[in-house]
């Protein structure tokens, strides 16, 4: 799994708690009657999933963070909050390890499970591990913000398609002997929960940047055409200028971004229910 800077975390916070989608915590809320809540943030990096959840949700909250980064753990230990929308204590743990390695039994006693940007990064058989043991333990999965191939950028430039295909398809990329899911993990963990028996609801969660955040729009643009390039460098030489001339966009306040992403909430079935 690949690791992540503090900094390009920190940076897209904010875009990422306003495309988060509230609608999921009214459905959610019919699951969450443990006391206190045992929730577990998978790939928590800085922790901004328990930033953004635990003071919208009543009760004492026991979060346990995993991720295979033990300098983010520490930031994430560091800055979670510390009461809940009621004012009752939130707790923390942090479990440093592979969170693609998660059964069943791993989550017994788990309220809810939830992630971030995550569902992208994994391949196939470990969505399929994961879907398996939230539905053996019964346990709802909230996991949000998962990329779809989708960019929107206005004004309109005519390389904007290809340089999206070819991030796409550098998404999807074989990497370490491991096929990434790409802009097709959303769609494949829908399936995947609900073939295990649960109910899925989705929720479009898009970033939407504009002045604001010209931040962390140059820096995604960066990434963005980088990594299209790492996947069909010969797109290079008349990326360069794209890069150029998107850059020169967003310092002027003239750019707009749509990046499009899913959250997906996942729950377990009633006794005696059918999918």
């Amino acid at each position: 799994m690949p690791r992540y800077a503090p900094e390009w975390l920190e940076l897209r916070e904010g875009a990422d708690a306003a495309a988060r989608a509230p609608e999921v915590l009214e459905p959610l809320s019919g699951f969450l009657t443990a006391n206190p809540l045992v929730i577990r943030d998978l790939g928590c990096g800085t922790g901004s999933m328990a930033r953004w959840l635990a003071p919208r949700l009543n009760g004492p909250q026991r979060w346990i963070l995993h991720d295979r980064d033990p300098g983010l753990l520490d930031l994430a230990a560091a800055r979670a909050p510390r009461s809940a929308a009621d004012g009752s204590p939130v707790t923390v743990a942090t479990e440093h390890g592979d969170i693609t390695r998660l059964t069943e039994g791993s989550l017994a006693g788990t309220s809810l499970v939830t992630a971030s940007a995550l569902l992208d990064l994994l391949t196939r058989d470990e969505l399929e591990r994961l879907a398996m043991a939230c539905a053996g333990a019964g346990c709802p999965a909230l996991l949000a913000l998962s990329v779809v191939g989708r960019v929107e950028l206005t004004p309109a430039d005519p390389l904007d398609a290809e340089i999206a295909d070819a991030f796409n398809a550098h998404q999807g990329r074989s990497d370490h002997g491991r096929r990434l899911l790409g802009p097709d993990a959303a769609r494949m963990a829908s399936e995947a929960f609900r073939w295990h028996g649960m109910t899925v609801r989705t929720y479009a969660s898009p970033w939407r940047l504009g002045a604001a955040e010209s931040a962390l729009t140059a820096e995604w643009l960066g990434g963005w055409v980088g990594a299209a390039c790492e996947q069909r460098p010969d797109l290079a030489p008349r990326a360069e200028a794209y890069l150029r001339r998107r850059l020169a966009a967003c310092a002027g306040n003239e750019l707009r971004a749509v990046v499009h992403h899913s959250d997906l909430l996942a729950l377990p079935l009633p006794t005696g229910g059918t999918p």
